[in-house]
């Protein structure tokens, strides 16, 4: 009961503070395009110029359709470049917010948030240019599963805000951590479906590596509604949330252990 409570009082104070966060992250974007000339353009350029280039390279060697390579790849890269903002930046986070820790006794967990909206409001950018791409290639018959669409991104989003303070606070305590997860990542990068399909891997015995991998569970989440016009299944959908669950569970594990030593360590 006890537990439950302070888990209750958390979350509002976390409520409480939705103007001071909700600014933050108004502030980045703002930061991060100030006098830019193609503004929310950039964070597309880079997902796009490499399915450009993976559709021309894959589509002379091998004859893959771009028309189904296209959106395939990039509706990857997009769900890729999410993860990876959340954990490399969730690295600085509190870093960068050192000035306010220091200043305001807000829950440290906001900060984290900061980021994953931040690279949420991204992916949402990423994936309109993905069902975009897909209208134009293969029509509009993924309208009816797009629904399936919105507690995939939820749980996509708390799976990336646990990744995000789990990284903020492994790297206040290990300074080293923030490298090393660019070489874990990049190695996640190339066992992950994202630029070939996992049925490859099936055929060569090789299934393990997506069976093992929860990214591949929430990139299957993705793909179907918006690539295949079919909503997840209850059994891959449920465990997405188990990934999910267990990603928060231990993020907030972690943070309740070292949050009031993390000020001094900064």
């Amino acid at each position: 009961m006890h537990a439950t409570t302070a888990i209750t009082d958390y979350v509002a104070a976390v409520w409480r503070c939705r103007y001071f966060w909700f600014s933050l992250v108004k502030n980045d974007l703002r930061t991060r395009y100030h006098r830019s000339l193609l503004g929310l353009g950039w964070s597309l350029l880079n997902p796009l110029a490499m399915t450009a280039v993976l559709c021309t390279v894959f589509h002379r060697l091998w004859g893959l359709p771009i028309s189904e390579y296209g959106p395939f790849v990039l509706s990857g890269l997009a769900f890729w470049g999410f993860i990876s903002t959340c954990t490399l930046q969730g690295c600085r986070c509190f870093y960068q917010a050192e000035t306010y820790i220091r200043q305001y006794p807000a829950p440290l967990v906001i900060y984290p948030l900061r980021t994953a909206l931040g690279a949420g409001f991204h992916l949402v950018i990423a994936l309109c240019v993905v069902l975009a791409a897909t209208w134009w290639f293969q029509g509009l018959g993924n309208l009816g599963a797009l629904w399936s669409l919105l507690p995939t991104l939820l749980v996509l989003f708390v799976l990336g805000w646990s990744l995000a303070i789990l990284a903020g606070v492994a790297n206040v305590m290990f300074p080293d951590m923030q490298h090393l997860l660019e070489v874990g990542l990049q190695i996640l990068f190339y066992a992950t479906p994202i630029l070939y399909k996992a049925e490859m891997l099936r055929e060569r015995g090789q299934g393990w590596l997506v069976d093992l991998n929860p990214m591949a569970v929430f990139l299957d989440c993705l793909r179907h509604p918006l690539l295949e016009g079919r909503p997840p299944s209850l059994a891959l959908l449920g465990h997405a949330c188990l990934w999910g669950l267990l990603a928060a569970t231990a993020s907030g594990i972690c943070l309740a252990r070292w949050q009031r030593r993390l000020v001094f360590l900064l």
